[in-house]
């Protein structure tokens, strides 16, 4: 059974059971009319829900999506619950979101133990609430908190539940509290259906519209459910759920809920490989950086954000003094900007340990982030070999440099894992994951674990210049660059792709991570780079002139006081000036043009990392896209938007564009077999 019911006096139980997370499938949902008839027939005086498990319940199952939802449908059951003659009371720990906090709604009764997460996520999947959430939510809590949960899928915890009226009680035992409720009082509580939302001008909604449109941009479902919520102040209970349920099928079905859903499933199969299962992930409340690299600092405020104890090691005692002042900056700022107390600040001060001295570095996890070079590199992990317990795990940051040469400057190079962040570390959830061929199952244990504390989304990567993010970074910002040498601005090419769904534009991302760093890297491939491939020099220009980005206040825009960036007319004139320099008739590119080029370069780029094996599949260069570069999650990421458009149609796209540069624009060899056998690119195999 995955719901169970018993009787005890005149209180019935009902009990949600379908682990891990209470998702409420075909066989719950009938599980749960059969409960409510159960109910019905007994002569109950009050009914407690409670969900088994971990938590209460995650709401609807996102596999069956794709298909015709069978019968009995959730709305049905949750309006038998609500108007029927028996009171329910929703005893909810862990969580209860989606359809799980929708039938609490349907209850008259809510308690929650502390902590208890709430909240109506669906919009993060591309659909709409469907079983009430649009209509009682504003009715229980008003129309102004109701347009602050629903449009953001935001999950609020039991105690601010509690302070806007979402839940009735907290404590710790929830069942138990329930069964203190007086049947009478209960019998004489107004549903929540029959509550009265209340009513706002028509211009909050319009301010919410345009809010959403910021903070969720090119998404439709948080603006359908805006929609929705504005109507509820106008129709009875019946017509609004009747709407609402419509829109719940139709944007089920988009284009949108299908990528969102192909994320939200990759997310979850990211995890260690299967044949690791078997390895207990190794303890951590300890980590050690050993600095001195751009993304030191930032690594460490990732791992104290984690509740980590960082010891904080760079050698050079200025460089040292500057790593302190950027953990203040960061705390400070952080406080500052209300994101977190002073006592919070103070205990993540304290859990720091700053020093010079590499023998201090006693953890069991190092993690070296020093500056590029494999003898700087192998120099740190000859001396950490010789302090540490034979079992810590090291970790190189490195994007480029062999990890398998590196590894030989240890005893047990078993010990040594790559561990990829991406920048700014504190902020961005990916981390690429790189063993090396004599990597331990326990390093990678612990590499996943790691993974899992700092909250990020793990991709094992192939090792390989680049890896996979800085791969796909590289070619991006190679094909944009050529656009703008051939006929564009950078604020054409970042609106185009901003248009598409990305944050920022290429340029201005790099003028949020540097053009120093990125011209580092490009002096590392100086002596590799092919001799026949195209080379723009407008970023170097750039780096010469001192424009490194928004830390000199000038980059690919300028940026006066007040934080705001503004175009740079002496940017547009040095493509100018290099394309006369070249030889180059200067076009027009339009916004479409713009992002048809840089697209395929990107799904070109990717297919390449594929066939040579640097990633494991086209799900997990779709899960970097997003997490590394921005690429809009509400499209599915980088391969799944490329199967939309079909290998043919890319095959065909590159085979023109390589008329003008046949090297920049080959076609790689996965796209060609793709097209070939005519399978998807989510379907291939070496």
């Amino acid at each position: 059974m995955v719901v169970h019911t018993r009787r005890e006096g005149a209180t019935g139980y009902v009990e949600l059971d379908t682990p891990p997370v209470n998702a409420m499938g075909h066989e719950f949902r009938q599980g749960l009319l059969d409960a409510v008839d159960w109910v019905e027939a007994e002569g109950l005086e009050r009914v407690i829900v409670s969900g088994r498990g971990r938590l209460f319940s995650a709401g609807g199952d996102a596999r069956e999506f794709d298909d015709m939802l069978p019968e009995p449908s959730l709305p049905d059951i949750l309006n038998r619950i609500e108007q029927g003659p028996v009171p329910w009371i929703a005893a909810a720990h862990g969580a209860a979101l989606g359809g799980g906090l929708e039938l609490m709604l349907a209850c008259r009764y809510r308690v929650a133990a502390p902590g208890t997460q709430l909240g109506l996520p669906e919009v993060t999947l591309g659909v709409v609430p469907g079983a009430g959430g649009t209509q009682r939510l504003p009715r229980l809590v008003g129309l102004e908190r109701a347009l602050a949960l629903i449009p953001t899928g935001r999950a609020i915890p039991a105690e601010e539940a509690r302070a806007i009226g979402l839940i009735d009680e907290i404590d710790t035992d929830p069942v138990a509290f329930a069964e203190l409720a007086n049947p009478e009082w209960l019998a004489m509580k107004v549903p929540v259906s029959e509550l009265n939302s209340g009513e706002l001008p028509a211009e909050t909604f319009e301010a919410a519209r345009r809010a959403t449109a910021v903070t969720m941009p090119g998404q439709t479902a948080p603006q359908r459910a805006i929609d929705l919520i504005e109507a509820s102040q106008h129709m009875p209970i019946e017509a609004g759920l009747i709407q609402e349920r419509a829109a719940f099928l139709e944007t089920r079905r988009s284009p949108q809920a299908k990528a969102l859903r192909h994320v939200f499933f990759a997310e979850r199969a990211a995890r260690r490989p299967a044949r690791m299962t078997h390895v207990a992930p190794p303890g951590i409340g300890h980590v050690a950086v050993i600095g001195g690299a751009a993304t030191d600092t930032d690594i460490a405020y990732a791992l104290l954000l984690a509740g980590l104890d960082v010891t904080f090691i760079d050698p050079d005692a200025d460089g040292l003094a500057r790593a302190a002042e950027t953990f203040d900056r960061h705390l400070g700022g952080a406080v500052t900007r209300g994101l977190m107390s002073e006592d919070r600040a103070g205990t993540l001060r304290a859990a720091l340990t700053l020093g010079t001295d590499p023998a201090a570095a006693t953890a069991p996890l190092v993690i070296e982030a020093v500056p590029e070079r494999m003898e700087a590199k192998t120099a740190v992990f000859a001396a950490l070999q010789t302090i540490l317990p034979p079992d810590a795990v090291l970790a190189t940051t490195t994007a480029c440099l062999d990890l398998d040469a590196m590894a030989q400057a240890l005893d047990d190079p078993t010990r040594l894992v790559g561990l990829h962040f991406s920048a700014p570390a504190h902020e961005t959830k990916l981390l690429e994951i790189v063993p090396g061929a004599r990597t331990s199952d326990t390093a990678l244990a612990m590499a996943f674990h790691l993974a899992g504390r700092l909250r990020k989304t793990p991709v094992v990567s192939g090792p390989g210049d680049g890896l996979i993010c800085n791969r796909l970074l590289g070619r991006y910002v190679e094909a944009a660059d050529t656009v703008l040498m051939d006929g564009s601005t950078p604020w054409e090419v970042d609106e185009a792709m901003v248009e598409f769904g990305f944050p920022t534009g290429p340029f201005e991302a790099q003028d949020l991570s540097g053009l120093d760093l990125a011209h580092a890297a490009r002096r590392r491939q100086d002596a590799t780079r092919d001799p026949n491939r195209r080379y723009i020099p407008v970023a170097d220009r750039m780096v010469e002139l001192g424009k490194f980005g928004r830390k000199t206040g000038a980059g690919w825009y300028r940026y006066p006081g007040g934080g705001g960036k503004v175009d740079d007319p002496i940017v547009a004139d040095l493509a100018l000036e290099e394309a006369r320099y070249a030889g180059v008739e200067r076009c027009d590119y339009k916004p479409e043009e713009i992002r048809h080029r840089l697209l395929l370069a990107l799904i070109n780029e990717a297919a390449d990392i594929l066939y040579e094996g640097i990633a494991r599949s086209a799900t997990d260069i779709d899960l970097v896209s997003i997490f590394g570069l921005g690429f809009p999650r509400w499209r599915g990421g980088l391969m799944f938007h490329a199967d939309t458009l079909g290998p043919g149609k890319v095959l065909e796209g590159l085979k023109e564009l390589s008329k003008e540069d046949p090297v920049a624009w080959k076609p790689s060899p996965m796209i060609e077999d793709c097209a070939a056998r005519g399978i998807r690119f989510g379907k291939w195999r070496r």
